[in-house]
């Protein structure tokens, strides 16, 4: 809801005053009804000054109202967790004056669009786009509403802006959840320096996995694996080029990435009984299907998120000028369960996962 405007009628009380001060019959005003023209006037001014007060002192008391609409691309324990993350951190600035509008597009980008639109006929007060597609459709959606993305790896990528230097501009900003991937790259080294063949797993349909596996393939090859792309389109495929993957490398890696976030049990009961361990993007994945990750808390991330939403909302930022935020550290964890299973050991700087 949009604040209310508290109006005025300072100048009719004045033009009605005036009225009564003016000729009779021709005949001049004399010092006497000047004074008490004025009088009169004075306490209509002060009568509609306390009117205007007690409707000030009013609306300050109700406060203003906001409703969130949330667009989230699938359902999984990442997005999940920055989700939470960004409504308990609004809740905790706004208390009940936030309301949200919740919707999950069931990992269809076409959902997405449906949803962003039905924000934009709503007029919500702001969107919270969890995820690249969501982002996408809530870009194409609205170019008046603010819009804050989450778990978006590369804004430029996402968007389509060359040479992007940090700020989006005009109604969109938001946080990323890109981790440093030459470090990612590195953890794969640290972990299996005997290793040959490193397959790189990822939906093609997602702009920033893609972006992703191109730059860890290349720090990876400079630390002397040979890297080969394995790119399905969605669910429907995965299960085969999953196979064919575990078949042909000694290591997977996979992106950040929705699609096999949402099927990492799938992919677990492919790779574990072939005996191929996945280092993961994120910890999600990894606590579905790797074994090892170079993470970020996602909740965080969310809160992060929830916080540049509060300021836009009580007007203390202006989107148009905020830069993207990241997370503010990253985390080398571990999945305990099937490092034993595989016979994998790890560094004690490695955290376990929590089950």
């Amino acid at each position: 809801m949009k604040k209310k405007a508290l109006s005025l009628i300072l100048a009719g009380a004045m033009v009605l005053s005036m009225s009564g001060c003016g000729s009779n019959g021709g005949e001049t005003t004399t010092a006497a009804g000047n004074e008490s023209a004025t009088t009169a006037s004075q306490e209509t001014e002060g009568k509609e000054n306390a009117e205007e007060k007690v409707e000030a002192d009013k609306a300050e008391s109700e406060g203003n109202t906001y409703t969130v609409g949330i667009c989230q691309l699938v359902q999984h324990a990442a997005l999940d967790a920055a989700t939470q993350g960004f409504k308990d951190a609004l809740v905790e600035e706004l208390g009940d004056a936030v309301t949200f509008d919740e919707v999950n597009a069931q990992g269809d980008s076409n959902t997405c669009s449906t949803i962003i639109n039905n924000f934009v006929s709503a007029d919500v007060d702001l969107i919270l786009a969890n995820a690249t597609p969501a982002l996408q459709a809530a870009q194409a959606g609205t170019n008046e509403i603010p819009i804050l993305g989450t778990s978006v790896t590369e804004y430029g990528v996402a968007l389509g802006i060359d040479g992007f230097d940090g700020i989006v501009g005009g109604n969109i900003s938001g946080t990323s959840d890109l981790a440093p991937l030459d470090e990612q790259a590195a953890m794969l080294h640290e972990l299996f320096p005997d290793a040959k063949k490193v397959g790189l797993l990822y939906c093609s349909a997602e702009a920033n996995s893609q972006y992703q596996v191109d730059t860890v393939k290349t720090a990876l090859e400079e630390l002397g694996y040979t890297c080969e792309y394995y790119a399905f389109s969605d669910s429907n495929d995965l299960s085969g080029i999953v196979t064919k993957a575990a078949d042909e490398n000694d290591v997977l890696y996979v992106p950040t990435d929705n699609t096999a976030a949402a099927n990492a049990e799938l992919v677990n009961n492919i790779c574990q009984p072939a005996g191929v361990p996945v280092v993961a993007g994120e910890e999600g994945i990894c606590a579905g299907c790797g074994v090892a990750t170079l993470s970020i808390s996602y909740y965080d991330l969310g809160v992060g998120t929830g916080k540049m939403a509060a300021k836009i909302l009580k007007g203390e930022a202006d989107i148009s000028q905020m830069p993207i935020e990241y997370a503010p550290q990253f985390t080398k964890k571990y999945n305990k369960t099937l490092c034993e299973a595989l016979g994998i050991e790890v560094p004690e700087d490695y955290v376990a996962i929590e089950e």
